[in-house]
């Protein structure tokens, strides 16, 4: 199999998971991300980091650029999350 086709197929694989994390960010827009626990997502953007760094070890950029954005996107989650949570007065 040629190197190129490989690339491309990691790299589709990774813009697949990557982007499927966008719905999360819509909701946790629309409905305040009450389903998501700051824990799970703690898990996941460290696991995140984990892979990242195993693609920098490995010199891999489909699994460094997915594992980049994907931790972005996460992060950009959890601010979500605590921003959009009702201050302790209110509830």
């Amino acid at each position: 199999m040629q190197m190129s086709l490989v690339n491309s197929v990691g790299f589709v694989a990774a813009a697949c998971t990557t982007l499927s994390f966008i719905p999360q960010l819509l909701k946790i827009r629309r409905q305040g991300g009450r389903d998501l626990s700051y824990a799970m997502l703690s898990v996941y953007l460290c696991g995140l980091g984990l892979w990242l760094a195993y693609g920098l070890l490995l010199h891999t950029s489909a699994v460094i650029v997915a594992n980049a954005a994907s931790m972005v996107l996460v992060a950009a989650a959890i601010v979500m999350k605590a921003a959009m949570a009702p201050s302790r007065g209110q509830r």
